[in-house]
């Protein structure tokens, strides 16, 4: 049975209040435990393991998909940051447009698309000039404003 809703790169479900929902299907290529700097532990164990660029289900069948991406180009490689929250490759507007893409795809009519995106080195503006849809209205968030929610209907 498929969930009606779906967490594209959930990561360790930091955006669940119910990070056990049975209405999410919570999906990312990593699966893995760790422990970040200051001794706090990581758990990232998704219900499935697909790459957000090619997404594995059919068409128009998820009302809501959150979609929170990478947001971090320059990162070291054992950094928390990185591990709480994975890297961007260098041709990062292939990435974010392939993975806006099949989340667009997999929505149903009318389905929601929350997308959440950290300007801390790539600005929401370039983002959206790469995905060439304009979002409905959205939020700044964070102790910076660097955070950023923006809602999509397909």
């Amino acid at each position: 049975m498929i969930r009606k809703v779906l967490d594209v790169c959930c990561g360790s479900k930091m955006a669940w209040f119910d990070k056990t929902n049975p209405n999410v299907l919570f999906n990312d290529i990593r699966d893995e435990d760790d422990v970040l700097c200051d001794g706090r532990e990581l758990h990232i164990h998704p219900d499935t393991h697909y790459d957000f660029k090619k997404l594995p289900w059919p068409s128009n069948v998820f009302r809501l998909v959150l979609f929170d991406p990478p947001h971090l180009k320059r990162i070291g490689d054992k950094s928390w940051m990185k591990k709480k929250y994975g890297r961007l490759d260098d041709n990062w507007q292939e990435q974010i447009k392939k993975g806006f893409d099949e989340c667009m795809r997999v929505l149903k009519t009318e389905g929601i698309l929350i997308f959440k995106w950290n300007e801390n080195q790539i600005s929401l503006s370039e983002v959206l000039e790469v995905i060439q849809t304009k979002p409905l209205f959205g939020h700044t968030s964070g102790r910076s404003g660097a955070t950023k929610w923006l809602c999509f209907m397909k």
